[in-house]
């Protein structure tokens, strides 16, 4: 049997994703062991036996007023690269990216998922994932602005924060450098990317023009980037709100301020790519805040426990979802661009 010229690089491939997969269980199984090794069960337990549901429940109908809101701020950016999608399904995709986000073991998933969405109408896989780029930096831009206002207010109020405001202000303020000079010089981009020609000259060069292109549509449209970016700072005040009803369901006290602080950092923390969704280094950030500001390590890792819980228990729907898509799938093929030059989607 002839062998194909993929064959020889799969099993190398495989076999890296697999020590990969292994290495973040180990890490994430190794802090939760140490945390948890720390823990009184009993008064963990004596918060979980009298939360109450009704402010459960209403954590939830935040996290999907969080999910309605950001599918508003993703159609804002396609409508200034003049992609018409329909609300329902962007936040149909957001739902399913949801599901995938937190039923595989990356985050990367649910961004593929929205790319894939809205590469046809955009007639562009380039131009989709520079609109998801561009969306999840204005999101990362909200959190920082949420962060260095709780800290700055969690200071005033007693029991500083162990992050100061101003290193968080100061990276807002290198975010929004570098963001409005990506969008206001588009060429220093594409000079910059420009040593990937090496890799192969003509297919890297179309990204490129393309991705410059729609960096250019938006400094064409700075109505869109601020009402975004607006949105972004709303959405991350609405996961705020979504911990403190948590926090209140529990009478945990802690203020919404430092609330404002720990939940944008440890969602931060989580993106870098060394455990399992985010498991053990979400519960080391809360457990290492909390104790700071006076608090026992069991109400940190019930809030952070229960919020994981709650966005998974959310995160069904979006299986519901996808397995709904059948009418969608069909509206989506009818906005489908035209394929390039070799026959694929670009």
């Amino acid at each position: 049997m002839q062998e194909r010229p993929g064959d020889q690089d799969a099993s190398p491939s495989a076999l890296r994703r697999s020590l990969t997969l292994l290495l973040k269980v180990v890490v994430s199984a190794a802090l939760l062991y140490l945390l948890l090794g720390r823990t009184d069960f009993s008064r963990l337990w004596s918060y979980v036996r009298n939360a109450s549901a009704a402010w459960l429940a209403i954590a939830l109908l935040l996290y999907l007023l969080m999910i309605l809101l950001s599918g508003w701020r993703w159609r804002i950016l396609l409508d200034a690269q003049h992609v018409s999608v329909p609300i329902g399904w962007l936040i149909n995709s957001y739902l399913v990216a949801t599901f995938f986000n937190n039923f595989l073991p990356s985050n990367i998933g649910g961004d593929v998922v929205r790319i894939r969405d809205t590469a046809g109408p955009a007639g562009s896989k380039t131009l989709a994932t520079t609109v998801v780029l561009m969306d999840r930096g204005l999101g990362l831009l909200g959190l920082l602005t949420i962060a260095a206002a709780g800290s700055s207010m969690a200071s005033r109020i007693g029991g500083r924060p162990p992050v100061l405001a101003s290193m968080l202000w100061l990276a807002l303020g290198a975010g929004i450098a570098a963001s409005a000079a990506a969008v206001l010089m588009p060429g220093a981009v594409a000079r910059l990317l420009s040593p990937l020609r090496l890799i192969h000259q003509e297919w890297v060069e179309e990204r490129i023009g393309r991705l410059t292109g729609a960096l250019t549509r938006f400094r064409g449209a700075p109505g869109a980037l601020a009402t975004c970016l607006a949105g972004a700072i709303v959405v991350q005040a609405v996961l705020v709100a979504f911990y403190a009803a948590i926090v209140h369901s529990m009478s945990i006290p802690v203020s919404a301020w430092h609330l404002a602080v720990i939940v944008p950092i440890s969602f931060v923390v989580q993106m870098a790519p060394v455990s399992l969704n985010g498991f053990g280094v979400r519960e080391a950030t809360f457990t290492y805040y909390f104790s700071r500001i006076g608090l026992p390590i069991e109400s940190a890792l019930v809030v952070s426990f229960m919020g994981a819980g709650l966005i998974i228990l959310f995160s069904v729907s979006g299986a519901v979802a996808y397995l709904l898509r059948g009418p969608r799938r069909a509206e989506a093929a009818a906005l489908d661009g035209p394929p390039d030059a070799e026959g694929g989607r670009r």
